[in-house]
């Protein structure tokens, strides 16, 4: 039985947004090996027929030691499995992951999730990273893309070649995900899903809503997310600005479409995207989308046909395009839910990603295959 490992962050990120590729490779007659930190989501992946081996792993984290382990890590465990392929999803899997790959001489396909804050947190760290994304991207079989700026960023750089191509991010599930009737109902719900963090721009989306509260009282700032480990301090802002009636803290959430379905707007006010799943997931439920200007977000909104950006970073310009959402008139806003979903329908639909994944595994197997049978001649 061919064998193929998928290198992974995290639990939930792996079951919500890989589950169907690795279903689909399930169904190829692959053994499918898992390696990520445990989380209760691996048990889904489990009966779904998944192998699973426990790796720690720091995904924010710049300690070198705690990175050292995490590749010895791959390199003994793709040594003892010698698999057909590796999928390698995020930064560090992708690089540390992609280097052990290149010494084993383990055919591997990566996918940029993002390029991440590193990038922005100085030039030493910057350089760092475009060495270590040399040298662990140089023998990949294909560098997958999930938008245009970072493939253009990395082609530029010289990192990646030829062996490279742009997909629609991780998709949407369009029957997960399914059309929901815009809400007539009052109050007017903005909704933020994402990691509690800064550069996930919640500083951003906490003043607007502070002062699109005291404006319009008739309005609702909900916030799902877990508090990220490494910035506590926003435990407490949050608490104070739910005491003040400013925002709706709903904690980490399993199953977002509900609170999808209630809102009249999905907010993703981030710094850095590969390509945002909750403007997707927002969008596929018929939902207008307001969102930073970068590259990530930008390419899901059309401006003014489902919804609208502001400059990131920019708590000002958050609240202009607010407002701007909230003088539409009812009809204007279902419209324009109506638009969002047509508009993934027809560029986003998950299966296109997952095409990608079985075109590039296909022609994998086709060459081992010819390598096979070259050592027979």
């Amino acid at each position: 039985m061919k064998k193929l490992v998928v290198l992974s962050n995290d639990h939930a990120y792996t079951y919500n947004f890989r589950k169907e590729i690795i279903q689909r490779l399930i169904e190829k007659k692959y053994k499918v090996y898992l390696v990520l930190p445990y989380g209760k989501k691996v048990e889904e992946l489990k009966k779904m027929g998944c192998e699973f081996i426990h790796l720690e792993l720091d995904r924010r984290g710049v300690n070198p030691l705690k990175d050292s382990r995490l590749f010895l890590g791959y390199f003994k465990i793709l040594k003892k499995l010698r698999p057909n392929a590796v999928l390698a999803y995020t930064i560090k899997p992708n690089i540390y992951g992609g280097l052990a790959c290149r010494m084993l001489n383990i055919p591997y396909i990566n996918n940029i999730t993002g390029l991440g804050s590193g990038f922005n947190k100085g030039k030493l760290l910057k350089r760092l990273l475009l060495f270590l994304y040399r040298i662990s991207l140089k023998k990949s079989s294909c560098v997958f893309f999930q938008n245009k700026e970072d493939m253009k960023f990395l082609v530029d750089k010289k990192i990646v070649k030829n062996n490279y191509e742009l997909i629609p991010g991780s998709g949407v599930n369009l029957e997960e995900f399914q059309y929901k009737e815009y809400p007539k109902k009052e109050p007017i719900t903005f909704l933020f899903i994402g990691r509690i963090m800064k550069d996930k721009g919640i500083d951003q989306y906490l003043e607007a809503a502070k002062t699109i509260r005291k404006k319009y009282p008739n309005t609702r700032f909900n916030i799902i997310g877990f508090v990220e480990k490494t910035q506590p301090h926003y435990n407490k802002l949050i608490q104070e600005y739910q005491e003040k009636g400013y925002v709706n803290y709903l904690g980490y959430q399993e199953d977002v479409k509900p609170f999808i379905e209630e809102a009249h707007c999905v907010i993703q006010p981030s710094f850095n995207e590969g390509l945002s799943n909750v403007l997707l997931e927002g969008a596929a439920m018929g939902r207008p989308l307001i969102a930073s200007d970068i590259p990530g977000c930008k390419e899901v909104i059309d401006i003014n046909k489902n919804g609208f950006t502001f400059t990131v970073k920019n708590s000002n310009s958050l609240i202009n395009q607010i407002e701007k959402f909230m003088k539409l008139h009812i009809d204007e806003k279902e419209r324009m839910g109506k638009y969002s979903r047509k508009k993934v329908e027809k560029e986003f639909d998950r299966n296109f990603v997952i095409q990608a994944y079985l075109n590039q595994i296909n022609k994998l197997d086709t060459h081992q295959e010819g390598e096979n049978e070259n050592e027979f001649i």
